[in-house]
């Protein structure tokens, strides 16, 4: 499990046990905020200034952070639902245990992107630069990581399940205890890849190879 160490932060604001529905925060500068147990409905954050805000066991339901400045942020044990974050700029932004599902990433800015633990499956996390990247246990089933940048990645006991791995960079990373079930391993380029004993005859049976 991969540790995450930062400092507490002085924050500008503070929202506590606060619920926001259809509420357009376009524009707005929410920075160095602190949000905690807030539930966000429906709501729109498009080109929103929400630099080193802190969430925690916040949840935000179909919300679209279009444009949004995320930039080194970290949100704990928070669920972004159905989110889009087309645009967006989380540059070394934290997500700690997050529930991710179906949030799409496209064209987003994710350079320097901590993911710890977490729910990932069914993100839209194509192109991404995850290289060197602990990711241990963190459940991908069902997402697009097509042409993503993997190289060197940690992904032990990931669950890998029909995830979209087309033109994915593996080169060293550690796929050892991931659930690769549903993937198309003969269109993988495995140089370097490490795998364990179940893996290995999961890819030679792949390739038509009897294994006793």
């Amino acid at each position: 499990m991969c540790c995450i160490f930062y400092y507490r932060r002085n924050h500008m604001y503070q929202y506590n046990d606060r619920e926001f529905t259809d509420v357009r925060f376009d524009g707005h500068d929410l920075r160095y905020g602190e949000l905690i147990h807030c539930t966000f409905k429906n709501c729109t954050f498009m080109n929103t200034s929400l630099d080193e805000i802190d969430t925690t066991h916040c949840r935000f339901i179909e919300c679209d952070f279009k444009g949004a400045a995320l930039n080194a942020s970290i949100h704990t044990e928070s669920a972004f639902e159905n989110c889009k974050f087309s645009g967006a700029n989380l540059f070394v932004t934290k997500f700690i245990s997050c529930k991710m599902t179906g949030s799409d990433f496209s064209g987003a800015q994710i350079d320097g992107i901590t993911l710890c633990q977490g729910d990932w499956s069914y993100t839209n996390l194509r192109h991404a630069k995850l290289g060197k990247q602990d990711l241990r246990g963190i459940r991908f089933h069902e997402a697009d990581l097509s042409e993503s940048d993997l190289t060197k990645a940690d992904l032990r006991e990931c669950d890998l399940t029909r995830v979209s791995l087309s033109k994915a960079m593996l080169k060293g990373a550690d796929l050892r205890g991931a659930k690769l079930d549903g993937i198309n391993l003969k269109a993988l380029d495995v140089t370097g890849v490490r795998m364990d004993m179940e893996q290995a005859v999961l890819f030679l049976r792949s390739y038509g190879a009897k294994v006793d």
